[in-house]
Order: C-alpha cells, then sequence, then structure tokens
C-alpha cells in the first residue's frame, strides 16, 4: 500500500489486513498456500465514520473512493493474499459479525469454500454517530453498560477487531452445530426489538442444531443494557431455554457489554 493509498485508506481496512492475515496463519495457512486458492472472505462492518472525519478536499482523491468503501473492506483482504472464494461485507448493525459469521459457515458447510475467514471491526471514528445514539436515549449516560440489571439506562459504544478461521470437516466435526438469521419485522418501532421473532430465531438455531433446550448450559447473550432491550431477550431465552424439564441452571453472559 503506497503512502498515498494508506493515507486515504480507513484504519479499519489495515486492522482488517493485519488480524485477518495473522489469524490465517496461526491456522497454519501461511501466504505462499494462499495465493490463487478458494478461501472466501466475510466481513460483518457498519457504516465508516472514516469518510464522515476526512475533510471534503479529501474526498476527491482517486484512492478515496476505495478507502472507506464497505465492500473493498473485505475485498482488500481477498485482493492483497489472491483469495478467489466468495467475499463478502455485511451490515447489519449490532449483528454484523454473527451473520458475517453465520455466511462463513454457510459457505464452509456447503462446500462452497474448503475454509473461511469470518471478521468483524468497528472504530468510533467520528463523533456524530455517538451523539445521535445519545439523543436519541441509547447511551448511559453514565457511560457504562449495566446488562441484565436494574440500573441499565443505555448501551456504551466501543471498538474492536476480531478474526476466525471455520473449516468444514463433516458433520462430526463441525465448529457450528446449528446457526440461524432472522429479522425482527414489524415491532413497535424501527429500532426495538420483537420478543416474538426471537424466540422463533432461537428455535430455528436449535433445529438446525438437533438440539433440545435442555442441552445448552449456557448463553452469550446481546445483552444491550437498555430498559426494553435486556427483558425483551431475556424473556425469549427463557420461553425457549427454559421450556421442559433441566436437570442444570442456564447460565447467561453477555462479554460484549464488558468489553
Amino acid at each position: 500500500v503506497s503512502p498515498a493509498e494508506a493515507a486515504a485508506m480507513d484504519p479499519q481496512q489495515r486492522l482488517l489486513l493485519e488480524q485477518g492475515y495473522a489469524t490465517l496463519h496461526s491456522a497454519a495457512r501461511p501466504r505462499t498456500e494462499l495465493m490463487g486458492s478458494d478461501s472466501g472472505v466475510f466481513l460483518g462492518i457498519e457504516r465508516p465514520d472514516w469518510a464522515l472525519a476526512q475533510p471534503p478536499s479529501a474526498r476527491g482523491s482517486v484512492y478515496a473512493v476505495t478507502g472507506d468503501n464497505v465492500s473493498v473492506a473485505a475485498g482488500r483482504l481477498s485482493f492483497v493474499l489472491g483469495l478467489q472464494g466468495p467475499c463478502a461485507s455485511v451490515d447489519t448493525a449490532c449483528s454484523s459479525a454473527l451473520v458475517a459469521l453465520h455466511g462463513a459457515a454457510n459457505a464452509a458447510r456447503g462446500g462452497e469454500c474448503p475454509e473461511a475467514l469470518a471478521m468483524a471491526v468497528s472504530l468510533k471514528l467520528s463523533p456524530l454517530g455517538t451523539l445521535g445514539a445519545a439523543v436519541a436515549g441509547m447511551l448511559s449516560a453514565d457511560g457504562r453498560c449495566k446488562t441484565l440489571d436494574a440500573r441499565a439506562n443505555g448501551y456504551a459504544r466501543s471498538e474492536g477487531v476480531g478474526a476466525l478461521v471455520l473449516r468444514w470437516y463433516g458433520a462430526g466435526g463441525a465448529l457450528l452445530s446449528g446457526d440461524a438469521v432472522r429479522q425482527d419485522g414489524r415491532s413497535a418501532s424501527l429500532t426495538a426489538p420483537n420478543g416474538s421473532a426471537q424466540r422463533t430465531l432461537l428455535l430455528k438455531a436449535l433445529g438446525r442444531a438437533s438440539l433440545s433446550a435442555s442441552q445448552l448450559g449456557c448463553v452469550e447473550a446481546h445483552g444491550t443494557g437498555t430498559a426494553l432491550g435486556d427483558p425483551t431477550e431475556m424473556g425469549a431465552l427463557a420461553a425457549v431455554y427454559g421450556a421442559g424439564e433441566r436437570d442444570k441452571p442456564l447460565v447467561v453472559g453477555a462479554a460484549k457489554a464488558n468489553v
């Protein structure tokens, strides 16, 4: 990457290049083996703040077109490493990383590629998104995400990057037993959760994994830390995983909220 292109490139793209290759390398895939391979790339990424943070004079650069493009964020890694498998960027807000993982798992499971790199990245490079969420009453006034707590008063925005290599070894060696993606559909508002849709999602994932609710020991929750989101999610979890007889309690955590 030339200095001129680097200056116009969203820092998220640099992080993805570094973390994506490091993850492939740790999965015993050196660069010499990747060139021309069918390996896939699936990326979860929201609207990039980079374009908003740039002065108008920088937006006319020949590199600005690719520097803040979400499709290029995934495509650049495929380009640099010579990967010719499926490549896609998805933006589904809070679930972007999970939906990217879902796409990667399906591609590997379905034989579309021998392995798939699932990635997600989020950097807050402009204050505008935070200000908008604060005005909407979504953020915690004290900057603390109190998930599954009666004191919950909103979430806290944070940054991160992660990557995971998925390979399909047949039903006996599946990394993901079952996964599912659904939408809230019509709910109280555009951003309000839908408990009924969440219950259906949980049942779909259980069905694809051929598991019963009583077989699960723990759940990693979305855990928004909001007075509306947490009770809705916990209600759906209780309705699905609490059904029938359980010989042990169901542990619910929310690591993302802690991050």
